[in-house]
């Protein structure tokens, strides 16, 4: 995506979110998640607050969690029932409200993926791999190019329209499914009669979260801090997460990963920026720093 588009993308974005708290009940929101694993701090800060607060302002909120994708890049369906519940026992947690918002799994409504095969007639070969976050998460999974891998777009083009779903909250790197989305939407309007909405990304302004290790957070990489976690076993990670020998805290993210990942930490959990936070402790070294977070 070239610089200018993306700037066109935040002003858009950034159009949509005051209209959305003026007018929510104009639009509805999709979102959602793969049950994989436990939702941790990275998707709490990276949409799930975001989600929320949507909610209360009175958007219509519908939330997927997508149950039949797990299988896009794994070899196993084991573990996906029970983390299914705990997905649901986390959004509770952190704040979705089954009055407010819709909850549902794929398996749920067997229906939505009926519109696969009229989407997939609306998009050529070439237009699906040239998608820049299918060849990226090709990359990170370690698998060949599958058919469901090379569709995934397609079958998230199918969650978001199926309940007419015209907001969208997206990071940067997911921009081009909503495009393919917004392609699909138009093509089959153009086809067989006006019937979907071209939906809009809402982009994050949330940081990419590090864990523990400086990386991005991920339950891949063993370094994310889980929401189940009690106060003893978080503590007990930010112990042992890693830092360095210098003892004067920075905020450095390129020099000082370790450090620079606990600092934001704190910062998007108390509201204050890293440099004052590490201005704060100074010479009082990563100990100090670690007993903050």
């Amino acid at each position: 995506m070239s610089v200018d588009s993306f700037e066109a993308s935040v002003k858009k974005s950034d159009a949509l979110k005051e209209d959305l708290f003026e007018h929510p009940t104009k639009y509805i929101m999709l979102t959602g998640d793969r049950p994989t694993g436990r939702l941790h701090l990275g998707h709490y800060f990276g949409t799930i607050k975001e989600r929320v607060n949507l909610q209360n302002k009175g958007v219509p909120t519908r939330v997927v969690i997508a149950d039949y994708q797990v299988i896009t890049d794994r070899d196993t369906t084991e573990h996906i029932q029970d983390n299914v519940y705990n997905m649901v026992i986390d959004y509770l947690a952190c704040g979705l409200d089954p009055e407010k918002t819709l909850i549902f799994t794929h398996s749920a409504v067997p229906a939505l993926n009926q519109l696969m095969l009229p989407f997939l007639s609306l998009v050529t070969e070439s237009e699906l791999h040239r998608n820049p976050t299918v060849k990226s998460e090709m990359e990170a999974s370690g698998h060949a190019l599958t058919g469901l891998l090379l569709t995934y777009p397609i079958h998230q083009a199918c969650d978001i329209l199926f309940c007419k779903g015209n907001v969208v909250p997206v990071g940067k790197d997911q921009l081009p499914h909503i495009e393919i989305t917004r392609q699909i939407a138009r093509r089959f309007n153009e086809r067989y009669g006006k019937v979907f909405p071209e939906p809009e990304g809402l982009l994050n302004d949330a940081p990419e979260i590090p864990g523990l290790d400086g990386r991005k957070m991920s339950k891949s990489y063993g370094n994310a801090i889980s929401l189940c976690f009690t106060e003893e076993e978080t503590a007990k990670l930010i112990k042992k997460s890693q830092t360095d020998s210098e003892r004067f805290i920075t905020y450095d993210k390129e020099n000082r990963p370790g450090v620079s990942a606990l600092l934001t930490t704190a910062a998007l959990c108390t509201g204050r920026s890293e440099e004052e936070i590490a201005a704060e402790i100074g010479n009082d070294g990563s100990g100090a720093l670690k007993k903050y977070v």
